[in-house]
Protein backbone atom coordinates (compact mmCIF):
# COMPACT_ATOMS: atom_id res chain seq x y z
CA UNK A 1 0.00 0.00 0.00
CA UNK A 2 1.53 3.82 -0.38
CA UNK A 3 2.18 5.74 2.13
CA UNK A 4 1.90 9.33 2.68
CA UNK A 5 4.89 10.47 0.79
CA UNK A 6 3.99 8.51 -2.52
CA UNK A 7 0.35 10.22 -2.24
CA UNK A 8 2.01 13.51 -2.14
CA UNK A 9 3.92 12.72 -5.20
CA UNK A 10 0.80 11.39 -6.58
CA UNK A 11 -0.93 15.21 -6.93
CA UNK A 12 1.61 15.27 -10.05
CA UNK A 13 2.64 11.76 -11.42
CA UNK A 14 -0.24 9.47 -9.83
CA UNK A 15 -2.90 11.75 -10.63
CA UNK A 16 -1.81 11.78 -14.46
CA UNK A 17 -1.81 8.21 -14.19
CA UNK A 18 -4.94 8.06 -12.91
CA UNK A 19 -6.34 10.53 -15.19
CA UNK A 20 -5.24 7.99 -18.27
CA UNK A 21 -6.41 5.13 -16.70
CA UNK A 22 -10.26 7.13 -16.27
CA UNK A 23 -9.68 8.37 -19.41
CA UNK A 24 -8.92 4.66 -21.16
CA UNK A 25 -11.87 3.00 -19.35
CA UNK A 26 -14.02 5.66 -20.80
CA UNK A 27 -13.48 5.96 -23.79
CA UNK A 28 -12.82 1.61 -24.48
CA UNK A 29 -16.24 1.69 -26.16
CA UNK A 30 -15.55 4.63 -28.15
CA UNK A 31 -13.10 3.90 -30.52
CA UNK A 32 -14.32 3.96 -33.43
CA UNK A 33 -17.09 6.55 -32.90
CA UNK A 34 -16.80 9.15 -35.77
CA UNK A 35 -14.51 12.04 -34.58
CA UNK A 36 -17.48 14.42 -34.40
CA UNK A 37 -19.51 12.42 -31.76
CA UNK A 38 -16.28 11.50 -29.54
CA UNK A 39 -15.69 14.74 -29.61
CA UNK A 40 -19.05 15.92 -27.74
CA UNK A 41 -18.68 13.23 -25.87
CA UNK A 42 -15.54 14.23 -24.22
CA UNK A 43 -16.85 18.33 -23.80
CA UNK A 44 -16.66 17.77 -20.00
CA UNK A 45 -16.31 21.16 -17.72
CA UNK A 46 -13.37 19.66 -16.36
CA UNK A 47 -10.19 21.44 -16.01
CA UNK A 48 -7.31 19.69 -15.68
CA UNK A 49 -4.10 20.35 -13.34
CA UNK A 50 -1.26 22.43 -14.46
CA UNK A 51 1.31 19.69 -15.46
CA UNK A 52 4.47 19.29 -14.55
CA UNK A 53 7.38 19.51 -16.52
CA UNK A 54 9.25 15.79 -16.43
CA UNK A 55 12.61 17.55 -15.14
CA UNK A 56 10.53 19.69 -12.08
CA UNK A 57 8.92 15.54 -11.06
CA UNK A 58 12.56 13.85 -11.15
CA UNK A 59 13.46 16.87 -9.43
CA UNK A 60 10.89 16.22 -6.44
CA UNK A 61 11.71 14.22 -2.96
CA UNK A 62 15.41 13.76 -4.48
CA UNK A 63 16.49 12.68 -1.08
CA UNK A 64 13.44 9.87 -0.75
CA UNK A 65 15.44 6.94 -1.62
CA UNK A 66 11.85 4.82 -2.37
CA UNK A 67 9.91 7.95 -4.10
CA UNK A 68 13.19 7.94 -6.43
CA UNK A 69 13.21 4.35 -7.53
CA UNK A 70 9.33 4.61 -7.98
CA UNK A 71 9.37 7.42 -10.01
CA UNK A 72 12.10 5.59 -12.06
CA UNK A 73 9.56 2.61 -12.56
CA UNK A 74 7.16 5.27 -13.68
CA UNK A 75 9.19 7.49 -16.07
CA UNK A 76 12.51 5.49 -16.68
CA UNK A 77 15.76 6.43 -15.92
CA UNK A 78 16.34 8.23 -19.60
CA UNK A 79 18.31 11.55 -18.55
CA UNK A 80 16.79 14.92 -19.89
CA UNK A 81 17.25 15.79 -22.84
CA UNK A 82 18.07 20.19 -23.80
CA UNK A 83 18.00 19.72 -27.45
CA UNK A 84 14.61 21.42 -28.55
CA UNK A 85 14.60 21.43 -32.17
CA UNK A 86 12.49 18.30 -32.46
CA UNK A 87 9.43 17.20 -32.01
CA UNK A 88 8.30 15.79 -28.54
CA UNK A 89 6.92 13.26 -30.15
CA UNK A 90 8.39 11.53 -33.40
CA UNK A 91 5.73 9.28 -35.54
CA UNK A 92 8.32 6.71 -37.13
CA UNK A 93 6.07 3.94 -38.74
CA UNK A 94 2.53 3.05 -39.31
CA UNK A 95 1.82 -0.67 -40.23
CA UNK A 96 -0.93 -3.02 -41.12
CA UNK A 97 -1.14 -6.20 -39.23
CA UNK A 98 -2.48 -8.87 -41.63
CA UNK A 99 -1.84 -12.34 -41.37
CA UNK A 100 -2.68 -13.31 -44.77
CA UNK A 101 -0.60 -10.33 -46.42
CA UNK A 102 2.23 -11.94 -48.20
CA UNK A 103 4.74 -9.05 -47.38
CA UNK A 104 4.61 -6.51 -44.58
CA UNK A 105 2.21 -3.01 -44.99
CA UNK A 106 4.13 -1.20 -43.36
CA UNK A 107 4.51 2.92 -43.97
CA UNK A 108 7.86 4.67 -43.28
CA UNK A 109 6.37 8.26 -42.08
CA UNK A 110 10.02 9.49 -41.80
CA UNK A 111 9.82 10.43 -45.45
CA UNK A 112 5.99 11.93 -46.68
CA UNK A 113 7.39 12.70 -49.92
CA UNK A 114 8.23 9.16 -50.78
CA UNK A 115 4.91 8.27 -49.28
CA UNK A 116 2.85 9.94 -51.90
CA UNK A 117 4.28 7.69 -54.30
CA UNK A 118 3.56 4.54 -52.32
CA UNK A 119 0.25 2.48 -52.47
CA UNK A 120 -0.95 -0.51 -50.63
CA UNK A 121 -2.09 -3.43 -51.85
CA UNK A 122 -5.01 -4.82 -49.58
CA UNK A 123 -6.73 -8.02 -50.52
CA UNK A 124 -10.27 -7.57 -49.85
CA UNK A 125 -12.43 -9.00 -47.06
CA UNK A 126 -9.04 -9.21 -45.11
CA UNK A 127 -8.82 -8.66 -41.45
CA UNK A 128 -5.57 -6.18 -40.16
CA UNK A 129 -4.80 -4.46 -36.95
CA UNK A 130 -3.33 -1.15 -36.94
CA UNK A 131 -0.09 -0.33 -35.96
CA UNK A 132 1.85 2.84 -35.04
CA UNK A 133 5.34 2.84 -34.13
CA UNK A 134 6.68 6.56 -31.75
CA UNK A 135 9.23 7.95 -29.96
CA UNK A 136 8.36 10.81 -26.75
CA UNK A 137 11.77 12.33 -26.63
CA UNK A 138 11.32 15.05 -23.51
CA UNK A 139 7.92 15.46 -21.24
CA UNK A 140 5.24 13.31 -20.74
CA UNK A 141 2.56 13.53 -23.57
CA UNK A 142 -0.97 12.78 -22.25
CA UNK A 143 -3.85 11.81 -24.61
CA UNK A 144 -2.12 10.89 -27.86
CA UNK A 145 -5.13 10.19 -30.25
CA UNK A 146 -4.64 8.63 -33.88
CA UNK A 147 -7.76 9.73 -36.49
CA UNK A 148 -7.63 9.43 -40.02
CA UNK A 149 -10.65 9.86 -42.55
CA UNK A 150 -10.65 7.92 -46.03
CA UNK A 151 -11.87 9.33 -49.46
CA UNK A 152 -12.93 7.54 -52.43
CA UNK A 153 -13.66 9.62 -56.14
CA UNK A 154 -13.54 12.46 -53.51
CA UNK A 155 -16.30 11.33 -51.22
CA UNK A 156 -15.62 10.48 -47.51
CA UNK A 157 -16.49 6.81 -46.92
CA UNK A 158 -15.19 6.93 -43.17
CA UNK A 159 -13.95 8.41 -40.51
CA UNK A 160 -12.23 6.97 -37.23
CA UNK A 161 -10.29 7.84 -34.29
CA UNK A 162 -8.47 5.40 -32.05
CA UNK A 163 -7.39 6.68 -28.34
CA UNK A 164 -3.41 6.00 -28.30
CA UNK A 165 -2.98 7.24 -23.94
CA UNK A 166 -0.54 9.21 -22.14
CA UNK A 167 3.34 8.37 -22.00
CA UNK A 168 6.65 9.19 -20.89
CA UNK A 169 10.15 9.45 -22.62
CA UNK A 170 11.97 7.18 -23.18
CA UNK A 171 15.02 5.49 -25.49
CA UNK A 172 13.01 2.89 -27.37
CA UNK A 173 9.78 3.30 -29.27
CA UNK A 174 6.53 3.15 -28.15
CA UNK A 175 3.97 1.22 -29.25
CA UNK A 176 0.13 1.36 -30.63
CA UNK A 177 -2.10 -1.32 -31.95
CA UNK A 178 -5.39 -0.99 -32.66
CA UNK A 179 -8.94 -2.94 -32.42
CA UNK A 180 -9.31 -5.64 -35.80
CA UNK A 181 -10.39 -4.13 -38.73
CA UNK A 182 -11.57 -5.45 -42.27
CA UNK A 183 -11.28 -4.28 -45.64
CA UNK A 184 -14.54 -3.67 -47.82
CA UNK A 185 -14.92 -6.47 -50.38
CA UNK A 186 -17.19 -6.95 -53.12
CA UNK A 187 -16.92 -5.54 -56.84
CA UNK A 188 -17.93 -2.31 -55.95
CA UNK A 189 -15.57 -1.84 -53.35
CA UNK A 190 -12.51 -2.36 -55.45
CA UNK A 191 -10.10 0.43 -56.52
CA UNK A 192 -7.97 3.39 -55.01
CA UNK A 193 -8.81 5.01 -51.47
CA UNK A 194 -7.08 7.75 -50.33
CA UNK A 195 -6.47 8.66 -46.43
CA UNK A 196 -5.51 11.48 -44.31
CA UNK A 197 -3.86 10.63 -41.10
CA UNK A 198 -3.13 12.57 -37.77
CA UNK A 199 -1.40 12.00 -34.81
CA UNK A 200 -2.35 14.74 -32.20
CA UNK A 201 -3.02 14.79 -28.28
CA UNK A 202 -5.44 16.49 -25.79
CA UNK A 203 -4.08 19.94 -26.16
CA UNK A 204 -4.72 19.47 -30.11
CA UNK A 205 -0.97 19.61 -30.81
CA UNK A 206 -0.44 17.74 -34.52
CA UNK A 207 2.16 15.91 -33.85
CA UNK A 208 2.67 14.06 -37.72
CA UNK A 209 -0.44 14.81 -40.60
CA UNK A 210 0.05 12.83 -43.65
CA UNK A 211 -1.71 11.43 -46.53
CA UNK A 212 -1.41 7.97 -48.11
CA UNK A 213 -3.29 5.56 -50.62
CA UNK A 214 -4.45 1.87 -50.53
CA UNK A 215 -5.71 -0.29 -53.36
CA UNK A 216 -8.27 -2.69 -52.44
CA UNK A 217 -8.20 -6.03 -54.81
CA UNK A 218 -9.87 -9.26 -55.52
CA UNK A 219 -6.35 -10.56 -54.44
CA UNK A 220 -3.02 -9.73 -53.63
CA UNK A 221 -1.50 -9.78 -56.69
CA UNK A 222 -4.14 -8.68 -58.77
Amino acid sequence: MLGVDVCEFGGQVLELLWLTMCYRGLMADKKDLPIEEEEDERNLNYNPPAQKSLEEIQKLDEDDESLVKYKQTLLGTLPITTDLSGSNVQVTRLTLLCDEAPAPLTMDLTDLKALKEKTLVLKEGVTYRLKIDFKVNREIVAGLKYNHVIHRKGIKVNKVSHMVGSYGPKAEEHEFVGPVDETPKGLMSRGRYGVHSRFIDDDKNSYLDWEWNFDVKKDWDQ
